[in-house]
């Protein structure tokens, strides 16, 4: 729909009735941002993005799409320009400024949408994105964060294409009293309600109007009562022509397709400018296409290099040094080739290299503009010296993200890198190694154990890890590189997740989420050395990042150190508190006094107060909700709302000159904004993905704006590059005109503004206070600032500082010491938990220490005098005390170690004299050692056990005045490799049969068995490794036996056929097969399938009848079991006579040599009988018959036979009679009995040693005997545990 600019002048009633029309007939929609080639986006977020780089300066990379604008539609009054009787209606997402139908010309364009892109980390100036000249974002283990200001060089995001959402129609109060009552209720109902209706004065339009006029209120008047947004926004100067600034349009022709680009403004007061566009492929996850293009005059004009880097080339990312800005990196794709092409020239020229491995990230060295470190795909540490031209592998095992370089004045060597790396075990270790000297004789571990994966962080002059030991996290810290100390939480914080969040000032902010914390996490704040955390604020909100990451709603603002902002949960609500001594006090913030229309804003605290959104965001290109700069103390302009409670949906600008004290609000939208000229000038351009072509500059902290264009034609604005440098007068807006246009590139020159160097009446003082008192932490200071209205340029020489002197110290200038509680009355006390006196443990008997009165002077604070005497720690003399509370425990917290492995145990004391204590530890295996004091100990106690079992480690304090015991009991065990489940083939149903599980090595240690039968969901567990188990049903059941030997488990499964008789036979082959036996499981397991089916082919017995099971060892033999028809236990009499017939077939069958296979082509093997064995058939019924009697004389008949043939076997050759014994006796194993005298009869009673089981095992390898054991394997070799 095409709108324009004004109307002649009597169109009042054609104006009302297009509006009737317009509004029966249309309704606003809200188009989301989308990508024809890659994922839909949240209709709540913007685009995602990623950090590339770690600690690292990068070029700003910003996908298309990512707009400034909210990817959802919004409500809210708009921006209101002086009315004329009859113009054109503004339409924008939010209400864009008319004049120029910047909405409507690309109101048919918002049906598609390009790009979006995932980006890298960074920061660029304001609340439209943060000044790279001051803060740093948090410091975090995992990836928690809290809001801070950026510091220097924190640049490098993914550009996209910003998307339109459809015209909204935007009235001002005024014409909405033009409207009948009807059309009133529809633009409400549209989400446009009108304002209510106000006094004559308040009716006046204000603001510039869109054709020249300027006939609104005076800036004074308007500054003074406030106004409507757009009044808001002062008048334009010279009154007829709308006012320009100076700029210039580039369109990067050839690269409408290309949905991402990076964008790198090289260096302080350089003119370059580098842009890397490229066509990203969601569906293939590469890149496709790419452009570089460079500017050389501060973005008036660019060049296309693509030609300089290869027409061929794909490149994908683009870095910089941060010592030397004229050394520029490009990375090609990994998925066309691994190369990178360098410059050093602020990529005028390149040198191509080819990479063995695929660049992940790059960190680059501090100090050295040549060093650098490179991550790779595969987890592997690369180090270069020579800008990347060369590289040479450090590690192949480090965690993303977990490598540091050296910190100047902290580490000896400038090449020290600080790296988690996993060993092949798959712990995490702390190492350092020089990036010349890295291999496995030079690598140190300055924390001799094992530590959590991703819990390394290096910071300032700290370093942290995390060990969880017992189900506990256990956090430590290094201070100045000293040795590691734990962090002293309190007692019973229990934490559950702990991210550091500054390291600023000497002094550590943590957030920790403690056990009984869901969605918010306590503030904690530390002392010098980082290691006494003492609680500053409960209950701050979290919220998750694009990635998943925890963001801690904390900002602190810069320039005045102590001041911070924080949001904390109160019975379910958010609020806003603010604290001007890190964290002592805090309290809510007020509300302005009146609103943007002059009218006072009722707002009366505890109930009601001033919340404010603490969002940073990772790109710089998108809204950053709340900004302050170090270059102008006492300036913050954030997005909020008044009320009980923060909200998502009212949302203002707000901006506080005095350092948070009162508030000012300055929109009633969303705006972006930053600061120029040393931030001594604001530019506010508004938060839309709407086209737009006007921005805001003011003087006077935000007092008056003064409308500009700066373009032609309306802008999809993606996103906006301002100079690096402090001055920063230039800045760069990136968009198109339309969703299928080229990047426009649109350079803003606001040098015209300053017609004039400041001077010494251009300033005014302001003092720095906490509502009225003057003294911040322990200071009195006082400011100069530009005074408003001064359209003047600052010097570079321009100090903010005028006075700043100490003061004398008070009550708000100390904190609860560590174990201490702040009470009703302002004191501090001991906590229940904590006991004064165990503080006092370092010290020795004829030694002084500081006992603490409960009271710390907050760090940086510089308060002299005063109470400082009082609450300072008192000297006194160290106490002689009896050892007490001796703790001994292993370096991991485990209670099983392995053998022949270092194992490290640490002794613990709550109280007594560590120096004058005699500490003495046994080890339980015959080995103990002594110590005259803890001093040689503090790392821990190191000892291998060279056996396996279970043994009482006793530790034993003794000083003059005492002693102390401390034990535990360690397993030492070995790790198990294997597990054979060994039991019969076939079993008796409701006879008892034993089952032994032989491990591999034998001597494991305390071992745990847990042993599933069937379907059963309860195991039966053990520390024997045989079981005796009675089966009651009939058919195949399962066996499972699982091992457990410290964290290994391992298991074997057996299936046993069950059944109320059978028969057997044993079978012998042809001896070819002996040279085909490779004796293992899985051959004897085919080869009884094999004979299985060549019995039932040539029998026709029924397969479910044949059982065939291979025995190990040499000869080849095997045992044939011959089953009872399923379901046969009724008619028991009739089927053993079926069973004596199947019997005899299968007998004539290998008598006459008809049971052969072919093993392989020209192997046949041949099937004989060795003997026949016959199970007694047992009855399970309780009756008595005649036929009993008959059974029971056979019993000793055969009883009588036994004894006969066992007396004189070696008189009767090739005889073995099988026999189930039918008394309680044990069960004897099913099988036949050899006929080597030698061979011994195994039972399963003889199982329960698994080293004597093998034993038998191998002694069943009779060449030239057959031998019959139970579902077994053998192995030729046991390994056992060996030290190491």
């Amino acid at each position: 729909m095409e709108r324009g600019a004004g109307w002649s002048s009597g169109c009042y009633i054609a104006w009302i009735a297009a509006a009737w029309l317009l509004l029966g007939t249309w309704r606003p929609t809200g188009a989301e941002l989308t990508c024809r080639s890659c994922f839909s986006p949240s209709a709540s977020s913007p685009a995602s993005f990623r950090v590339k780089l770690l600690q690292q300066p990068t070029p700003l990379e910003v996908p298309r799409g990512a707009s400034l604008g909210p990817s959802s539609g919004e409500e809210g009054q708009t921006l209101q320009e002086k009315k004329q009787p009859c113009r054109g209606w503004s339409a924008g997402g939010r209400g864009e400024e008319a004049g120029g139908g910047e909405a409507g010309e690309a109101a048919a364009e918002l049906r598609e949408a390009r790009g979006w892109g995932q980006p890298a980390a960074g920061g660029v100036g304001g609340v439209g994105s943060s000044a790279p000249e001051e803060g740093a974002p948090g410091v975090r283990r995992g990836a928690g964060r809290a809001r801070r200001s950026a510091k220097p060089g924190r640049s490098g995001q993914l550009l996209g294409r910003a998307r339109g959402r459809g015209g909204s129609l935007a009235l001002s109060s005024e014409e909405a009293q033009l409207l009948p009552r009807d059309a009133r209720r529809a633009v409400a109902a549209a989400g446009k309600a009108p304002r209510a209706k106000r006094s004559s004065a308040d009716q006046r339009p204000f603001g510039p109007d869109p054709l020249g006029a300027a006939d609104g209120p005076k800036a004074a008047q308007a500054a003074g009562r406030g106004s409507r947004e757009e009044g808001r926004l002062g008048r334009l100067r010279g009154g007829g022509e709308e006012l320009k600034l100076t700029g210039t349009t580039f369109a990067l022709a050839g690269d409408a397709a290309h949905n991402q680009a990076m964008v790198h403004w090289s260096g302080y007061n350089s003119s370059v400018i580098l842009i890397l566009t490229k066509l990203y492929d969601f569906n293939l996850g590469s890149v496709t296409e790419s452009s570089l293009w460079r500017s050389t005059d501060y973005g008036t004009t660019y060049e296309k290099l693509n030609d300089k880097v290869g027409l061929k080339t794909v490149l994908s990312y683009l870095y910089v040094s941060p010592t030397n800005k004229r050394k520029i990196m490009l990375l090609s794709d990994p998925d066309i080739e691994s190369s990178i092409l360098i410059s050093n020239d602020e990529g005028a020229t390149y040198q191509k290299y080819r990479l063995s491995f695929y660049i992940q990230s790059l960190l680059f060295h501090p100090i050295q503009e040549d060093w650098i470190l490179a991550y790779s795909i595969d987890q592997k540490l690369y180090s270069s010296m020579d800008f990347g031209r060369r590289w040479q592998i450090m590690h192949e095992r480090i965690t993303p993200n977990r490598f540091y370089w050296s910190v100047s004045g902290l580490d000896k060597e400038p090449d020290l890198v600080h790296m988690e790396a996993r060993t092949t075990d798959g712990y995490a270790h702390y190492i350092t190694c020089r990036i010349q000297e890295c291999s496995e004789t030079t690598r140190s571990g300055p924390f001799l154990r094992s530590i959590d994966t991703s819990s390394l962080v290096v910071q300032d002059e700290y370093i942290f890890i995390q060990v969880t030991s017992g189900g506990r996290a256990n956090y430590y810290v290094s201070y100045k590189r000293e040795p590691f100390t734990q962090i002293k939480l309190p007692k019973y914080s229990l934490p559950k997740d702990m991210h550091i969040i500054s390291t600023d000032e000497n002094q550590v902010f943590a957030a920790v989420q403690e056990w009984n914390q869901n969605d918010t996490y306590n503030l904690y704040i530390s002392d010098t050395r980082g290691i006494y955390f003492t609680l500053a604020l409960e209950n701050v909100k979290r919220s998750q990042g694009v990635e998943g990451n925890i963001i801690i709603d904390l900002y602190e603002v810069a320039g005045i150190k102590g001041i911070f902002l924080a949001n904390k949960k109160v019975e379910n609500q958010i609020k806003t508190f603010i604290t001007y001594n890190k964290g002592r006090d805090w309290r809510l913030l007020e509300a302005p006094d009146s609103d943007l229309r002059g009218d006072p804003i009722h707002c009366a605290l505890p109930f009601c107060s001033l919340h404010l959104h603490l969002q940073i965001s990772e790109n710089p290109y998108t809204s950053v909700s709340i900004s302050s700069k170090e270059t102008v103390p006492g300036l913050i302009i954030a997005t909020g709302n008044v009320g009980p409670e923060l909200s998502s949906t009212e949302i203002g600008m707000f901006i506080s000159s005095d350092g948070g004290n009162s508030w000012r609000q300055i929109f009633e939208e969303e705006y972006n904004v930053w600061f120029l000229d040393w931030g001594g000038v604001l530019v506010a351009m508004k938060h839309t993905s709407m086209p737009i072509r006007h921005l805001w500059v003011s003087f006077d902290e935000g007092r008056t704006w003064n409308k500009y264009g700066f373009t032609s034609a309306p802008l999809f604005v993606d996103g906006s590059l301002v100079e690096q440098g402090i001055e920063t007068q230039i800045m760069t807006i990136f968009g198109h005109f339309s969703l299928r246009s080229e990047w426009q590139l649109v350079k803003v020159d606001y040098k015209s503004l300053f017609n004039r160097r400041c001077t010494k009446d251009d300033f005014q003082t302001w003092h720095l206070h906490n509502q009225g008192e003057p003294c911040v932490m322990g200071e009195r200071k006082i400011y100069k600032k530009r005074k408003a209205g001064a359209w003047c340029a600052l010097n570079r020489d321009y100090s903010r500082t005028v006075v700043s002197e100490p003061c004398i110290c008070a009550e708000w200038d100390f904190e609860c010491d560590y174990g201490y509680e702040r009470h009703n009355n302002n004191q501090c006390i001991p906590a229940f938990w904590f006991n004064p006196s165990s503080q006092v443990k370092d010290c020795s008997l004829g030694q002084s220490y500081l006992n603490s009165t409960g009271y710390r002077r907050i760090v940086s604070n510089n308060c002299t005098d005063g109470l400082r005497e009082k609450y300072a720690a008192k000297p006194e003399q160290c106490p002689g005390k009896a050892p007490r509370g001796l703790h001994i425990l292993t370096s991991n917290g485990k209670l099983v170690t392995e053998q022949g492995y270092n194992t490290t145990f640490i002794i613990l004391m709550e109280e007594g004299d560590l120096q004058r204590t005699n500490i003495q530890l046994d080890f339980g295996d015959g080995t103990a050692v002594s110590y005259a004091n803890f001093s040689p100990i503090e790392d821990g106690i190191r000892h291998i056990y060279k056996s396996t079992g279970i043994f009482q480690v006793t530790a034993y304090a003794e000083n003059n005045l005492g002693s102390d015991l401390a034990s535990f009991f360690l397993h030492v065990v070995c790790p198990v490799e294997r597990v054979h489940l060994s039991v019969p083939f076939v079993a008796i149903r409701n006879k008892e049969v034993n089952l032994t599980a032989v491990v591999w090595p034998s001597q494991s240690g305390t071992l745990t068995y847990f042993w599933w039968f069937g379907n059963n969901t309860k195991p039966f567990i053990t520390l024997d490794s045989s079981i005796s188990y009675t089966f009651t049903t009939e058919g195949m059941n399962t066996v499972t036996v699982q091992v457990s030997a410290g964290s290994i488990l391992i298991q074997d499964t057996k299936d046993i056929a069950v059944h109320e008789y059978f028969q057997s036979q044993l079978l012998s082959f042809s001896p070819n097969l002996d040279y085909h036996n490779p004796d293992i499981p899985e051959w004897r397991e085919d080869i009884s399938r094999v004979i299985k089916r060549a019995l039932v082919q040539v029998t026709g017995i029924p397969e479910e009848q044949v059982l065939v099971a291979v025995f190990p060892g040499l000869p080849t033999a095997a045992e044939l079991f011959i089953l009872p028809h399923q379901n046969m236990s009724e008619r028991r009499k009739g089927s053993e006579g079926d069973l004596e017939q199947a019997v005899e077939i299968l007998f004539n069958a290998l008598n006459q040599n008809l049971v052969q296979f072919e093993l392989k082509p020209g192997v046949e093997v041949i099937v004989y009988v060795t003997q026949l064995t016959l199970a007694p058939l047992v009855d399970s019924g309780a009756g008595h018959s005649s036929s009993a009697m008959l059974m029971l004389l056979s019993v000793v008949f055969v009883g009588l036979a036994v004894f006969l043939i066992y007396k004189f076997k070696r008189k009767i050759p090739w005889i073995n009679i099988y026999a189930q014994v039918q008394h309680d006796k044990e069960q004897e194993m099913i099988g036949s009995v050899s006929q080597s005298e030698n061979a011994p009869k195994i039972t399963l009673s003889e199982f329960t040693d698994p080293e004597e089981l093998m034993d038998k095992e191998l002694d069943t390898r009779v060449i030239g005997s057959i031998s019959t054991i139970s579902n077994s394997e053998s192995t030729k070799e046991i390994p056992n545990c060996t030290s190491v």
